[in-house]
């Protein structure tokens, strides 16, 4: 039996009652973004602002490409107004420094993605954990025993945790092999054979670099294998094409990004105040 998981979300298709009623509560109009570089093709910014029409409430999201994380404190200083930050790619880990405070699955996966602001006080949190999770739950068999994890970031520390907590063995593939770290070249088909799920953390065939894919031995790959890519642009990528061909049931990285995004706002409207 799956271990199913962690922060209550409201379904992505349903305005939440209890978070309109909470919102509503304030004439001010709120502020949130996300941070990162770059940011041209992000998906969070189109996806709030039609949740805050649906929910009829006064809020803005906006993208603020930050390239160096450490003008962080003065973009802070230059935006008061905000209440809540996502963090994507290249500052989930290099965040950490700059938080307040961290909930415990960022103390674990090292990694923070989604931020609350009170008065200045900031705490981070990992939601990637949330929509990982609850995304590859009902996919799994159980002879999806053991998994390779391509990428060594932030997104794949979310998923190795959650990989441990549902109980599955993984090793992680990289371009810097280390102890316990496989090589792309190492990936012979027989250790492809005997880890049927595999998940790409990497961005390689994200837009715009479409023709991109992790180098994997693909005669490995089989009708029993799972592949999961964290990219959701395009919605199928070499990587996925690559195994549905070979009769690969394979998932994108969409439902993982709205589960998270539901995620966020959730923690964003909690009514309480962080603990100094």
């Amino acid at each position: 039996m799956w271990r199913v998981f962690l922060i209550f979300t409201c379904p992505p298709s349903v305005a939440c009652f209890g978070v309109q009623q909470r919102v509503q509560k304030t004439a001010i109009a709120l502020h949130y973004g996300i941070i990162g570089y770059p940011l041209a093709h992000s998906f969070s910014p189109a996806y709030f602002r039609k949740k805050f029409s649906e929910l009829q409430i006064q809020a803005f999201y906006d993208a603020y490409p930050l390239q160096d994380i450490h003008t962080f404190d003065a973009f802070m200083a230059a935006h008061p107004q905000l209440r809540g930050l996502n963090v994507t790619i290249p500052h989930k880990e290099a965040i950490l420094p700059m938080l307040h405070e961290i909930d415990e699955t960022v103390v674990v996966t090292g990694a923070a993605n989604c931020i609350t602001i009170r008065d200045g006080y900031r705490k981070g949190y990992n939601t990637d954990v949330v929509g990982f999770a609850q995304s590859l739950i009902p996919l799994l068999k159980p002879h999806h025993t053991m998994a390779l994890v391509l990428g060594s970031g932030g997104g794949a520390r979310a998923v190795r945790y959650v990989l441990t907590q549902l109980g599955i063995p993984w090793t992680i593939v990289s371009r810097r092999p280390a102890r316990h770290v496989l090589s792309y070249a190492s990936l012979t088909p027989a250790i492809i054979e005997a880890h049927p799920l595999i998940i790409n953390t990497t961005p390689l065939g994200m837009y715009p670099h479409i023709d991109e894919a992790p180098s994997i031995s693909w005669e490995g790959v089989g009708t029993q294998h799972l592949l999961y890519d964290l990219i959701y642009n395009p919605e199928e990528t070499v990587f996925l094409r690559n195994g549905r061909m070979r009769g690969a049931t394979t998932k994108n990285g969409f439902e993982m990004l709205v589960l998270q995004a539901e995620a966020n706002w959730e923690i964003w409207t909690r009514p309480e105040v962080p603990e100094r």
